[in-house]
């Protein structure tokens, strides 16, 4: 049924209770498990001299994060005994990076968490589970 599950992640509590949902399915497909987390690109602004965090230390930051993020979801799918490649990239707009991931890996559907935000908040906040469920031409499996 499927063979590629794209699982981004960003490390929250609700994110890795969806990773179960994930990891079942994945297992019960045969599927491999790809997990993304995606890095927040360096705030650069007219008046460099005013960076609180050089451009570097920053990076390095953002890697051992996602880096870190990715980890724990790939020793979760070894341990349920489900293959899994981790991937991070930096991008200006999470749901972006996750959609062109999923296509550039071939995946053939995304897992996701929802925070469940609802009225105003929603609107107001946004959400990149989403952006994801609006411009995706992959199934989307929503988790809450």
């Amino acid at each position: 049924m499927y063979q590629r599950i794209l699982f981004p992640t960003d490390g929250s509590d609700i994110t890795m209770k969806a990773l179960q949902s994930a990891l079942s399915l994945a297992k019960l497909c045969g599927a491999e498990l790809h997990v993304l987390a995606v890095m927040e690109p360096f705030p650069y602004s007219a008046i460099s001299e005013m960076q609180p965090v050089p451009p570097q230390e920053f990076f390095d930051a953002q890697q051992r994060v996602a880096s870190a993020r990715v980890k724990a979801v790939t020793d979760a799918a070894a341990a349920a005994g489900v293959r899994c490649q981790g991937y991070t990239v930096e991008a200006l707009h999470p749901w972006e990076a996750i959609l062109e991931h999923g296509k550039a890996q071939g995946s053939d559907l995304v897992v996701m968490a929802s925070h469940g935000r609802r009225g105003v908040s929603a609107l107001l906040l946004g959400s990149e589970t989403q952006k994801v469920l609006t411009h995706s031409t992959l199934p989307v499996l929503v988790v809450r």
